[in-house]
């Protein structure tokens, strides 16, 4: 199989590699986390004149048709860069739920927005009892003639507090944990009886707490049929699992190359510790774990698209457990290599092991994606 990128596919990791080098280094990280919203709206207009808002969304929605390759490729960069801005919730994550359950009119109100840096989407789906699974959800929504009225509380909305727009699951018909009976509407962020909480995570990016009380949208708020929203949840959040596999590679290798420096630069007794013969063994099994992760995140991008949703939650399932012991396992020894100092605001290595953590339990920590792949028999048959 030829892995080798296409030309505009080199075009777009240079261009982007090249952003990331030259406005994401580590001061200037700090000083976008220190404006309103924790992020910078310089570089999320840079993003939408590069096209990167509008890459994975489809020419005829006013997007530029990208692929899951090319998603790879910007999420790893993001991923070298610890970027701030909600890449991720919007543009993955919120944007996959639009791209496969929105209708044509929906789509041609919002992408346009969304790609231009106009509009911010998140999908407000996460409730306490859930945990990972993803049909578990409480907030109902209950027709009233051509209007819905929903009531519920969402937690850990990525971006949830920037958000111009809110994706909200809701449960139509049966019981809590069925997988039928579900519904995704638009809701304004800003609506009467929404409540927002917004706080930083442990990596310092944000997340929310959204509350919905007697909130009223009409039909034409809502996406795809009521009830049968569930597919389009899991469908889109196999493909945010492939970004963020792509991302967790970023990560790793950025938090190896940066250990790696300091292996060269510290010194002991009168020698660069890089020298001794243990440690060049710990950075050398740091960059297996890494090559590992990065296999799995390629095959994870080409199921990425799979139509058969079993085969495609087995290969997601896989990817998210490499990727999590791998990340576990480059994360912690990025820090100890670095000592002390690896767990202080001021080390790099710090931040990048924290954003791999958030990682390993985003969408599913390892513990259940292994649990799901038991279930199925393992990856293949």
């Amino acid at each position: 199989m030829d892995f080798d990128f296409t030309e505009e596919q080199r075009m777009l990791k240079d261009s982007v590699d090249r952003l990331i080098a030259e406005r994401y280094g580590f001061e200037q990280r700090n000083s976008y986390l220190a404006t309103a919203g924790g992020w910078s709206r310089e570089m999320w207009n840079i993003y939408a004149e590069m096209g990167l808002l509008g890459l994975p969304f489809s020419t005829d929605d006013g997007g530029l048709g990208g692929g899951p390759v090319d998603t790879m490729i910007v999420m790893e960069a993001i991923g070298r860069g610890l970027v701030l801005e909600p890449y991720f919730a919007d543009i993955i994550l919120a944007g996959g739920c639009l791209r496969i359950g929105a209708s044509s009119q929906q789509r041609a109100e919002l992408i346009p927005d969304i790609a231009a840096g106009e509009m911010l989407v998140s999908l407000a789906h996460s409730e306490s009892q859930a945990r990972y699974e993803l049909a578990n959800v409480r907030t109902v929504a209950r027709r009233e003639g051509d209007q819905w009225t929903l009531d519920g509380s969402k937690r850990f909305v990525l971006h949830g507090d920037t958000a111009n727009k809110l994706i909200v699951s809701a449960r139509v018909s049966g019981e809590q944990r069925d997988r039928y009976g579900l519904a995704l509407f638009l809701v304004d962020a800003h609506a009467p009886g929404v409540t927002c909480r917004g706080y930083l995570t442990q990596d310092r990016l944000r997340a929310a707490d959204v509350q919905l009380s007697n909130v009223r949208v009409n039909d034409a708020k809502l996406m795809g049929a009521a009830g049968g929203a569930l597919p389009i949840i899991e469908q889109a959040v196999d493909q945010a699992i492939a970004a963020l596999c792509a991302e967790a590679v970023g990560v790793m290798a950025k938090a190896h190359e940066l250990t790696v420096d300091y292996l060269k630069s510290r010194k002991q007794f009168g020698v660069s510790i890089g020298s001794f013969q243990a440690l060049q063994h710990r950075a050398v099994d740091m960059l297996v774990m890494i090559e590992q992760a990065r296999s799995m995140a390629l095959f994870a991008t080409m199921m990425a698209e799979a139509p058969d949703p079993i085969e495609r939650g087995k290969a997601m399932s896989a990817a998210k457990v490499q990727i999590g012991r791998s990340a576990r396992y480059v994360g912690e020894q990025a820090v100890q290599l670095h000592g002390g100092i690896g767990v202080t605001e001021e080390c790099h290595a710090g931040h990048y092991f924290r954003r791999l953590t958030m990682l390993e339990l985003l969408l599913g920590d390892t513990d259940h994606h292994l649990a799901a792949l038991a279930r199925h028999g393992g990856l293949f048959d």
